[in-house]
């Protein structure tokens, strides 16, 4: 295990620019948001100045309404598309005037990013210094999305393009996506010269991706424009996961670094609506799990992926409730062939085990799985989890996203030497 850990290391400093990471060379020459929170809780093991820099660039670049974009350009490159040029992010009033960035976000992470390098800091006083310096702006971030999107006041956010869910071309968006009326965009696209075609989103599928985009560029990036006219606005159980975890997280921190009464109150009232709509919205009893909502259509998305699993992290469901979801996760996507956790039903027709979010193992699933598993008890699985997410780097070696397959003796595909993979193994392996 040692030697893993330092090639974690190993990967992670050779992933460090000037005051933030990349995911990794050539294909992701950028900072990302999920993946900035996610590579602070490596650094945070072994290097806290860098973990704390990491989440502090990031926040650099927030807009002025309290949005964090989920690229930062801090780089002039034409090796990533679409890049500055084409999100044109200033075209909003409130977008960063420091730096280029792209106008859609990405689960919002760092509250609970916050709480973890607090978890694993050997200096809590240092780090809770650094956390009251920064955590206002992560709360910011919590009030943007309950006030700009969340027009039904649920407490369930909307997304409104599929790369803010994380999981970019999911099954889930199928229907959503082929029903639009998108022109055939002339473009050029780079991550297909880095890495298989067959793995990545097809062209047609980017011309859906780019008109979604248009729309969005064409009123402004105006949330209110947006949620009238976008044809994707969906409640993602992934994403809202993320951003409950991070409200009971900011209610910790806040109640630690003390005189923070009316935001610990609203982030109770935020977390109570979320639990409470979470529940009765998006949990299917047919199906075992909590499923995506087309908001936009007003209908249920029926399928289960990766992503339906993530409310055990923030603590969501009841005992019962959770019981049932783990039931599900096993007998669909835990059988004795397969690692977990797949990102996509395997007993889908739809599943491609190769096709980057239509069935791949992700890493920082499988640690936001393990992380839910271990709060509800279910210590076993938990393991399991765990030792399939090492098996797989150990076999494979620390790439984007795996093949969930037993019988495939290689199986690593995207990005080689990926940062979240790498940092998140560390903190597992870290975990007794």
């Amino acid at each position: 295990m040692n030697e893993l850990k330092n090639k974690a290391i190993e990967i992670l400093n050779a992933n460090w620019r000037d005051g933030f990471s990349i995911p990794c060379e050539k294909l992701y020459p950028f900072q990302w948001n999920w993946d900035s929170g996610f590579i602070a809780i490596g650094f945070a093991h072994f290097d806290m100045p860098k973990a704390e820099e990491e989440i502090s660039t990031l926040l650099d670049a927030q807009w002025g309404n309290g949005f964090i974009p989920h690229i930062v350009f801090h780089t002039e490159t034409d090796t990533y598309f679409p890049g500055p040029d084409y999100f044109c992010s200033e075209l909003h009033t409130d977008a960063s005037k420091k730096y280029k960035t792209s106008g859609i976000t990405q689960p919002p992470v760092l509250g609970f990013v916050l709480a973890e390098i607090l978890r694993i800091s050997t200096d809590k006083k240092a780090t809770l210094k650094f956390i009251e310096g920064v955590i206002d702006k992560v709360y910011d971030n919590h009030n943007y999305f309950y006030t700009k999107r969340d027009p039904q006041n649920e407490g369930l956010v909307y997304i409104y393009h599929n790369w803010e869910s994380g999981t970019d071309n999911s099954p889930m968006w199928d229907d959503i996506i082929h029903n639009m009326d998108s022109p055939d965009y002339e473009f050029e696209r780079r991550d297909t010269t880095h890495v298989d075609a067959s793995q990545r989103p097809s062209k047609r599928e980017y011309d859906h991706y780019l008109h979604i985009l248009e729309i969005a560029k064409e009123h402004n990036y105006s949330d209110e424009k947006i949620a009238e006219l976008s044809p994707f606005l969906v409640q993602d159980p992934l994403f809202n996961s993320m951003l409950t975890k991070s409200n009971e997280s900011l209610i910790e921190l806040y109640t630690l670094i003390g005189g923070n009464a009316n935001k610990i109150k609203q982030l109770e009232t935020w977390q109570e609506k979320a639990i409470k709509s979470f529940n009765n919205k998006l949990f299917d009893e047919e199906l075992g799990a909590y499923i995506h909502y087309d908001l936009r259509n007003e209908r249920k998305i029926k399928h289960i992926s990766s992503s339906s699993f993530t409310p055990l992290f923030a603590n969501i469901p009841s005992k019962e409730r959770a019981e049932k979801l783990v039931q599900t996760l096993m007998s669909r996507f835990g059988n004795e062939n397969q690692y977990l956790c797949a990102s996509f039903d395997p007993e889908s027709e739809l599943y491609k085990p190769k096709k980057y979010w239509r069935g791949p193992v992700w890493i920082n699933l499988n640690w936001i799985l393990y992380n839910g598993l271990v709060q509800y008890g279910f210590k076993d699985i938990s393991k399991r989890v765990k030792d399939d997410t090492v098996e797989l780097i150990a076999k494979n070696g620390f790439y984007e996203y795996f093949d969930a397959r037993k019988e495939v003796s290689k199986g690593g595909y995207g990005g080689i030497n990926f940062s979240w993979t790498a940092s998140l193994l560390l903190d597992l392996l870290n975990k007794k």
